[in-house]
């Protein structure tokens, strides 16, 4: 598909860059926490995923069923699901020194999404961004901005990596007219959460959610 001069700038704008060693530690420091607590962290990520973007579960037919959060947070082909992704995460995460293996993970991800399951690569933005949400929530108090660009930069080079699988395996985008409309809300979503991802200075919300992990307050993160 021909791209227009505005989807090309925004590509530009994303395209990724290698993380420095301060950067990579930072990120491996954080990570390291939470997949401490991999699968209540990865059910916690799904479930807010799905509630927040149910036109997503249309591509798992074991739990596209589930209306309800807690139906979500007990199913257990969802928390098996939830583990593969965190399992995926941090074969990444712990393979930052190496470009070359997290080129080669991306790209099996990437084929595989493309190929097997025919998801749209817009989800693999939309859900690096609400995990972005999470480990900021999860680190209100631990979370400076470096730590922050560092997980941003992290953001663009996983997104970047799968949508060149998706490329090289000649991607069609499989969303039909109709569903234009979903199309202009993922964009609105995705730019809200770039602006909130790269926000340096954060204003903490706190509301009460029943998507949090294990029970917690869950804090929602607004631009100052």
């Amino acid at each position: 598909m021909e791209k227009v001069p505005g989807e090309m700038e925004i590509e530009r704008r994303e395209r990724s860059e290698e993380l420095s060693e301060t950067e990579r530690k930072a990120v491996q420091d954080t990570w390291a926490r939470l997949y401490a607590n991999c699968e209540d962290v990865g059910v916690a990520i799904l479930v807010r995923f799905f509630v927040n973007f149910p036109s997503a579960k249309q591509y798992f037919s074991q739990f596209q069923h589930l209306e309800e959060p807690l139906e979500m947070e007990r199913s257990p082909q969802l928390r098996k699901h939830a583990c593969r992704v965190m399992g995926a995460l941090n074969t990444v995460v712990e393979n930052l020194h190496d470009p070359d293996k997290v080129s080669s993970v991306l790209a099996l991800v990437g084929k595989a999404h493309a190929l097997k399951h025919k998801v749209e690569p817009v989800y693999f933005k939309i859900l690096s961004g609400v995990i972005l949400e999470v480990i900021a929530e999860e680190f209100a108090n631990d979370f400076p901005s470096e730590t922050q660009r560092a997980w941003s930069k992290l953001r663009s080079l996983i997104y970047s990596h799968v949508t060149a699988a998706y490329k090289e395996v000649g991607w069609v985008q499989q969303l039909p007219t109709t569903n234009i409309g979903i199309c202009w809300n993922l964009d609105s979503v995705i730019a809200k959460q770039t602006a909130i991802c790269r926000c340096a200075h954060l204003a903490l919300v706190l509301v009460r959610q029943p998507l949090g992990i294990n029970g917690k307050t869950r804090r929602i993160f607004l631009p100052a």
